[in-house]
This record gives C-alpha cells, sequence and structure tokens, in this order.
C-alpha cells in the first residue's frame, strides 16, 4: 500500500463529485454483469482456446495498484507463456520514469493466441469480474504493477486517488504503445474533468478504438 494524500485540490474536487461517483459505480454494476452474461459464450471458448494452444492457466492473476494505493489482483485471459514474468526484467530508470513504456510489439513471450487476444481486447473481458466487485471501473487509469508505482514522484500518485479502469482517457489517445509520462497526463487531465458524461464518451471511443485495433498489442 502507498500513502495518497487526499487533502489537495484534486481530492477536494473530487470529493464533491460523490453523485457523479455514485452513478458510476452504478453504471459499473449493470455494465459490467451485462457484459458478463453476453460474453459468456466467448469466455467459454477463450478458455478452451488458451488450453488448447499452450500449457498453463486461461487466467492470468497478478497484483496491481488500485485506488488510494491499494493492492488488488487483476484477472486476464493469459496471453503470454507461463513464467513470462521471470523471463524479463523491467528496465526502469528512476530518473527518466516518464519515458517508461510498459508493453512492447516484439515481445517473445506472448503466445501465436496471444496476439489475437490482445489485438482485439478479448484479453480484459476478465477485469468485468473487478469492475463487478469493486476493485475496478469501467473507466479510470489502467492500474500499475508495484515495481513501477514505487517510483512514482508525488505528482503521479494523485492518479491513485480513483478507481483504476478498464479503459481510459489515455487508452482512447494512444493505448498500449505511450510513454508512462504522457499516460499519467492524460489521466490527471481524466481525474481533474471527471463526470459520469466524460465517462461514456470514453466508453463509445472505446469501442471504436477496439474494432479499429488502434494502438493493441
Amino acid at each position: 500500500m502507498y500513502c495518497i494524500d487526499t487533502n489537495t485540490d484534486m481530492g477536494k474536487y473530487l470529493e464533491n463529485k460523490k453523485i457523479h461517483f455514485f452513478l458510476k459505480r452504478a453504471m459499473d454494476i449493470f455494465l459490467s454483469l451485462l457484459g458478463i452474461i453476453v460474453a459468456s459464450p466467448i469466455y467459454i471458448l477463450t478458455i478452451i482456446a488458451i488450453k488448447l494452444d499452450s500449457k498453463g492457466p486461461a487466467i492470468f492473476k497478478q497484483v496491481r495498484v488500485g485506488k488510494d494505493g491499494k493492492d488488488f489482483v487483476i484477472y486476464k485471459f493469459r496471453t503470454m507463456v507461463v513464467g513470462a514474468d521471470k523471463k524479463r526484467e523491467l528496465e526502469i530508470n528512476p530518473e527518466d520514469i516518464g519515458n517508461f513504456v510498459f508493453q512492447s510489439k516484439s515481445d517473445n513471450r506472448i503466445t501465436k493466441l496471444g496476439a489475437f487476444l490482445r489485438s482485439s481486447s478479448i484479453d480484459e473481458l476478465p477485469q468485468l469480474f473487478n469492475v463487478l466487485n469493486g476493485t475496478m471501473s469501467l473507466v479510470g487509469p489502467r492500474p500499475e504493477i508495484p515495481d513501477v508505482v514505487k517510483y512514482y514522484p508525488e505528482s503521479y500518485r494523485q492518479r491513485l486517488l480513483v478507481l483504476p479502469g478498464i479503459t481510459g482517457l489515455a487508452q482512447v489517445s494512444g493505448r498500449g504503445e505511450i510513454e508512462l509520462g504522457k499516460t499519467i497526463e492524460y489521466d490527471l487531465t481524466y481525474i481533474k474533468n471527471f463526470s459520469i458524461f466524460l465517462d461514456i464518451k470514453i466508453l463509445f471511443k472505446t469501442v471504436t478504438s477496439v474494432f479499429n485495433k488502434e494502438g493493441a498489442f
């Protein structure tokens, strides 16, 4: 867990948005439950396909940092070989954290099926259960791994004032191919302008981005 100062201008701003957060949570519950039901055939087919494609569990679990700096377990369909985290060390320069890029198009740990699941964003579907259990939202900053968050300067930690999301302003503006510093800028812009209407706009834009496979890998 990381110390987050909520007694900031942004923290106070969010305190005045309680009605929007109430509506956001209601929308999260309804749409995530609807999504799980509608996508249930895709869940079943994807699990079978992953099992046939490579050895290992169909669901990938990883600790991420959520709202208020609290750790939680995120769920995704596995797109990499088993033990992928041990086959690559993150090259993080604390002095240049803003230029860090987590994902790579040339990552040889990704399975053949995994490449398709990523490009189609199907790998993200299990996160609907994270939304349903309240550890994530449909829209918000993408949840980061602890090894990166520990290098966050104070200004970056403000992105932890809200629930992380399956999609967000950064994702519909570049998705996996932009640097951390630019991602943080988008996240803080989202938080500063947060409203239920902005969430709806981002959700609609996400559908377009997914169909066009923009920045997905």
